[in-house]
């Protein structure tokens, strides 16, 4: 199967892995080298109500929704906590998109309904079902850790932060990788027996 749109979309996805892991490794970097504030957001005070009021109608009730703390001279573990905020789903997207890649790339080479395609169509599925909340318990830990380290009287917990949908679409791949799978053994089945 060679379609333009298969190669370009390869091609496509090649780039973004790249520009993916490109971010990861600058943000990484540069970040850590960094010596500004750290900043974080919380809502932990969401329902707060505020001491000044703001230019509103009688009878209106006034509250805040999220917090932003931020440490001047922050420590080696806020500054890790706060990379852990924003790696994560780097890594993720970029080792997602190039699994896709390689999935595109068997397409063009083997054609749609092989034994390969089925394959990383799968893996491309676990990587996705799980990476997903992996990612986001790193982000929403490292988050919480970070308002915890700024504002103790918050407190530290496992957060799951992110889009968890995505599970959804990752264990969707794996179902169609084995029905693939065995359509595929299927075919070459009954090839055998013509």
């Amino acid at each position: 199967m060679h379609t333009r749109i298969t190669r370009i979309l390869a091609t496509v996805t090649f780039v973004m892995a790249t520009l993916f892991g490109l971010a990861f490794i600058g943000t990484a970097v540069t970040h850590m080298l960094d010596d500004g504030a750290v900043c974080v957001e919380t809502d932990f005070w969401r329902n707060a109500s505020l001491a000044d009021k703001a230019s509103t109608g009688d009878g209106v009730q006034e509250s805040s929704s999220m917090t932003r703390l931020c440490q001047d001279g922050p420590s080696v573990g806020q500054r890790a906590a706060d990379l852990g905020g924003q790696l994560p789903w780097l890594l993720f997207s970029s080792l997602a998109l190039l699994l896709f890649n390689r999935l595109l790339e068997a397409v063009l080479r083997q054609g749609p309904f092989t034994h390969a395609v089925a394959k990383r169509l799968s893996v491309l599925g676990w990587v996705v079902a799980l990476g997903t909340p992996a990612a986001g318990l790193v982000v929403g830990t490292s988050q919480s850790w970070l308002v915890d380290s700024m504002s103790p009287n918050v407190g530290f917990g496992v957060e799951i932060d992110g889009p968890m949908v995505l599970i959804l679409a990752g264990l969707a791949a794996v179902i169609v990788g084995s029905f693939m799978r065995e359509g595929v053994r299927m075919r070459e089945d009954l090839e055998g027996t013509i």
